[in-house]
This record gives structure tokens, sequence and C-alpha cells, in this order.
């Protein structure tokens, strides 16, 4: 029976790298997936999935106004999963499309991302994942400044934690750290600066 995933997990928890294994299992065995991605995330491309290690995959970009179930139903061959990174960023009618998928089509979808942006606050589509997906997965890494699992991300800026302004910036770890409750609240500063 199809399901709708979210793997949810800090920075650097291996997200992008999980989908492109994922689908590299699926294609090994001749089975069709679909790669999107949301289309705000332009540190590589538009459409593109990277991973940190240096893999990629060219991929769906999902905007604000795109129907997934609709860009779904058009795909020519069978589709044996759907894979989404970038989940976070989705809207709650994408959620609400991605379950119609797995409810109508009965096709598996696999969504990755951020639960709580840099004020530990839910983005839109991990609240709404949160609320609708089938099975959720937490992908774990470990704090920037000691070995404790990372829960929060930490954005800074010119070595100083920054904890107010727009919820979406676009960067990976010239940007953000993934830390602990503890180092979210009292970062090592003299460390950001190295």
């Amino acid at each position: 029976m199809a399901q709708l995933f979210f793997h949810y997990g800090a920075m650097n928890s291996g997200k992008s790298i999980e989908i492109l294994k994922v689908a590299h299992n699926y294609e090994e065995q001749n089975k069709k997936v679909v790669l999107m991605t949301s289309g705000i995330d332009t540190r590589t491309a538009v459409g593109e999935i990277s991973s940190r290690i240096g893999l990629r995959r060219d991929a769906l970009p999902i905007f604000d106004d795109t129907n997934i179930l609709d860009v779904i139903k058009n795909v020519d061959e069978k589709t044996a999963c759907v894979l989404i990174d970038e989940a976070q960023f989705l809207k709650k009618h994408h959620i609400l499309e991605l379950a119609k998928v797995v409810d109508d089509l009965g096709i598996p979808v696999m969504t990755f991302g951020l639960k709580n942006d840099f004020k530990n606050d839910l983005f839109e589509g991990s609240k709404y994942l949160l609320l609708y997906a089938d099975k959720i997965v937490e992908m774990k890494t470990i704090c920037w400044f000691c070995k404790h699992k990372a829960l929060m991300n930490l954005r800074f800026h010119n070595g100083k934690p920054v904890y107010d302004g727009e919820q979406v910036q676009i960067g990976g770890n010239e940007s953000y750290y993934p830390v602990c409750r503890r180092h979210y609240f009292h970062p090592l500063i003299e460390e950001m600066r190295n």
C-alpha cells in the first residue's frame, strides 16, 4: 500500500544524499522515479538535487503554482515512486496534492526536508507533512559544536548568530550550522569565526 513519508532532519543530516540513494535503488531495478525539488532552492541550479558530497541529479522544480498531482498524472511512464527534496518549502496545497498522489494514484511519495527554520518555527511544508504523512522519519546528525544530536539550525552572518529575519535564506554551511538546543542558545562564537 502506498504511503506518504516525511524524512526530516537538521542541516547536514544527509537528506539529499538519501534521496539520491533511494532514486538509485529504484532505478537499478528498472523502476521509474520522479525526482522533484523546490524551485526556490537555487544553491546549485533550479531543479537540481545536490548533496554536500558532490552527487547531483536533475529534478522537476516545484513552484508555488505547481500542481504536483497534475505533473505526476502527465508522466508518460509508470511511476514507482515520487521523491521530493527541500519539502519544507512546499505549500499546503502541495502536501494535499501529494496525499492524492498516494491515495488516488497508489504511488508512494517520499519527501525530505527541514522540520524547523532558524527561529525554530515550522516551515509550511513541514507543518502539513507532520499532519498528513503516514510515516515520519527523523534523520540525525550531530551538533556543530559538540557530540549531541542536532535539533536546530543556527543561522549566522559574519561569525555571529542570527535569530531574526526572513524565514527563507537559501544557504548551506556558509550560513547555517546544525546545533543542539544548548548551542542554539549559547553558540561557541570563537569557533564560528574559524
